[in-house]
């Protein structure tokens, strides 16, 4: 049994399979247990990595088969993602070609395909940098997603049914600067009020965690529309104008409209989201001193007499959370145990099973970006109870609540290769 250190800067990069990063051997440390009733086995208290280290069991220890985690790992480095590795480039070459679709956010390098796989809460596989913090493009939705549900939890936020319209008051701008207003374009000089239109003021907190919002407006210089356009002649004024599809009808990925969710929480919270997730989440779980979350240069308000930063809900103009693996996977750890994290609840069991309710619209969503696995019509090759938290380039958190497994997989190609990699891992379990 071995601990990993959180010292930064110590890659793991592996230039070949023989160097994955799998313990050789370990014995199991005992358990303490809980204590039992009278007839009943005891149950063994689930492994919790306490801040700044996480113990290593070999597979084998935990249930799996060696060469079968050793050849999950070689799909990872060999599905890398063929983007460039200069987000700046990479940006420019796609999401920048959008209109009005200029960075605004950082986006700092990336390095090669790292991940970690745990089971049973112990560390059995890692590779690449795993304390390499680096941007996560959207699975930061899943965190702003759990900004909602802690509001929801605490009775902020009465139920995600009502109208986000009732706890948006309009919104003061700011330079980061102080010196004075910004402007959106088409938008207001010193006011921003995103739900102060007749479609806009029907939609719930549900509509936009669920993508389902066909919310209208512009956000940090960002129209909706000019998220994911349509191409050529379809782009034009009708479409632009065009009459707003009912609320939760038709799912529509949107990031404009993401962002406009968390605005919307750093209203009811009156706080910076970072400092709420650190405090509620990221702290409790132990997770390190370095991650980020970052909004735009242009996305300052003024709230009670100081200007705070509205922070991005992903990656697409920049911005959004910068973060390690090992702090990926303590989150994803958190959500396969449903909120828990040792003895303390961080999340209701009820805000999960409503993160993990298919979107009508769109069976594969629940709410962002907690991706389920309904009829496996997500990955093939998981059971229905798995699911996915999602970043493009790609960034994967896979959690396997069934086989108590969670990968975090970064910089893989495909969703595809994802599935392939998660066949050849649960492949290798051997027992319960």
């Amino acid at each position: 049994m071995s601990a990993i250190p959180r010292l930064r800067g110590a890659p793991c990069a592996v230039a070949s399979l023989a160097a994955i990063t799998l313990l050789k051997a370990a014995s199991a440390a005992s358990v303490r247990a809980q204590p039992a009733r009278r007839g009943t086995p005891a149950a063994a208290t689930p492994y919790v990595p306490p801040a700044g280290s996480w113990e290593r069991r070999s597979p084998a220890a935990v249930g799996l088969d060696s060469a079968g985690v050793a050849a999950a790992v070689a799909i990872a480095l060999a599905k890398e993602s063929k983007s460039p590795r200069d987000l700046e480039l990479n940006h420019w070459a796609t999401f920048g070609r959008e209109p009005l679709g200029a960075p605004i956010g950082p986006l700092p390098p990336r390095g090669g395909a790292t991940g970690v796989i745990v089971r049973k809460g112990y560390i059995v596989a890692s590779w690449g940098d795993p304390t390499a913090d680096e941007i996560t493009n959207s699975v930061t939705k899943s965190f702003v997603s759990t900004m909602v549900g802690l509001a929801v939890d605490d009775g902020r936020i009465r139920s995600v049914h009502d109208t986000v319209a009732h706890y948006v008051p309009p919104i003061v701008r700011a330079r980061p600067n102080g010196t004075g207003y910004a402007r959106d374009w088409p938008g207001t000089d010193k006011l921003l009020m995103p739900f102060d239109t007749p479609h806009n003021r029907r939609l719930t907190w549900d509509h936009l965690l669920r993508q389902v919002s066909d919310w209208e407006g512009t956000l940090w210089g960002k129209p909706e529309w000019a998220d994911r356009p349509p191409q050529g002649q379809q782009l034009n004024e009708a479409y632009v104008t065009r009459k707003r599809l009912e609320p939760g009808s038709t799912f529509e990925y949107n990031d404009t409209r993401v962002n406009v969710l968390a605005l919307a929480a750093l209203q009811v919270w009156r706080r910076p989201l970072p400092e709420v997730l650190k405090e509620r989440i990221m702290d409790p779980i132990g997770a390190s001193t370095t991650w980020r979350w970052y909004g735009y240069e242009n996305s300052w308000i003024v709230l009670d007499g100081k200007e705070v930063q509205s922070v991005s809900g992903g990656g697409h103009w920049g911005g959004g959370l910068v973060i390690d693996a090992y702090d990926m996977a303590r989150f994803g750890l958190l959500t396969l145990r449903r909120g828990v994290w040792g003895d303390k609840r961080l999340l209701s069991d009820k805000w999960v099973t409503q993160a993990l309710t298919p979107t009508p619209a769109q069976k594969t969503y629940g709410y962002m970006n907690w991706y389920v696995n309904t009829d496996r019509a997500h990955l093939k090759s998981a059971p229905p109870q798995a699911f996915t938290h999602v970043g493009a380039g790609n960034n994967f958190i896979y959690v396997d609540p069934v086989n108590d497994i969670v990968a975090v997989v970064r910089w893989m190609d495909t969703t595809a290769s994802l599935d392939a990699l998660v066949q050849q891992l649960l492949a290798a379990v051997r027992a319960p």
